[in-house]
């Protein structure tokens, strides 16, 4: 285990090397937010709620939003080049389980984000646009629970899509469609709630909606009582699942490598 966590160390001081990314990244992080506060301002402007959502409450649900969005998306995107690039070869070679080196740089990556992203986001979120608590101390428990599931499962759904660089040359426009989907149908725009009710259907379907909606419409009470343990339930599974499918779809994958002299 520990030269998994080596990992992760080894990750957040890359991220930490360049300290232009670091203040572009903080500076893009404030910039999002004047754009999401002026543009509900602006929606709000002359009613003064949304499908029962007050200003205040829009704005909470969009900013945790963004702070749990920034987590969902895992190591895809370098799992996918290191097999086109047939590093992926060599790394089979090496005395430690490839996905979870996966797993673990990009917990270091996340772990970076957090400092560099989530932290002055937060501070501004609360004490500048003044956000919404949660309503309980025993609430914050049941978001941060859920909240590290969606992560799991955005981690290996990612990691799914990274790995159909076996079978095709290209995935660029796969993980765009990905991309593009999630930010849809996990409620990261709008809550799902404002969907029409056969595009809601058609959202608690997929995992997205668990990935970003489940944690987010926890911590702003849409979601209470028993309906959230089977919530956290749900993404339990969805979590296994996936987990279940990649391991599976990686053995089978690593059938095609063929390795000249190892």
């Amino acid at each position: 285990m520990r030269k998994y966590w080596m990992f992760a160390k080894s990750s957040m001081q890359i991220s930490a090397a360049y300290s232009a990314w670091y203040w572009a990244s903080m500076a893009t992080v404030i910039l999002k937010l004047l754009i999401m506060f002026y543009f509900w301002h602006a929606v709000y402007q002359n009613q003064s709620s949304i499908g029962q959502l007050t200003l205040k409450e829009m704005l909470t649900y969009i900013i945790v939003a963004m702070f749990v969005q920034g987590f969902v998306s895992g190591a895809g995107n370098e799992l996918a080049r290191e097999i086109k690039q047939g590093q992926i070869a060599v790394e089979l070679m090496r005395p430690y389980h490839y996905l979870f080196k996966m797993i673990f740089m990009d917990f270091g990556q996340k772990a970076s984000f957090f400092i560099r992203e989530t932290i002055p986001m937060g501070l501004i979120a609360f004490f500048v646009i003044q956000i919404n608590p949660p309503g309980s101390p025993l609430q914050l428990i049941f978001f941060l629970a859920s909240a590290a599931l969606g992560l799991w499962i955005g981690t290996f759904f990612d990691m799914l899509i990274g790995i159909l660089a076996f079978w095709t040359v290209n995935i660029w426009g796969v993980q765009v469609l990905k991309e593009g989907v999630i930010t849809f149908f996990s409620g990261a725009l709008i809550p799902i709630t404002l969907f029409p009710a056969w595009l809601q259907s058609i959202s608690f379907a997929l995992p997205s909606q668990a990935m970003v909606f489940s944690p987010v419409a926890i911590y702003t009470g849409q979601i209470t009582g028993m309906d959230i343990y089977w919530t956290i339930a749900v993404q339990a599974i969805w979590a296994a699942a996936l987990y279940i499918l990649l391991n599976v779809l990686w053995n089978q994958a690593i059938k095609k490598v063929t390795i000249f002299g190892g």
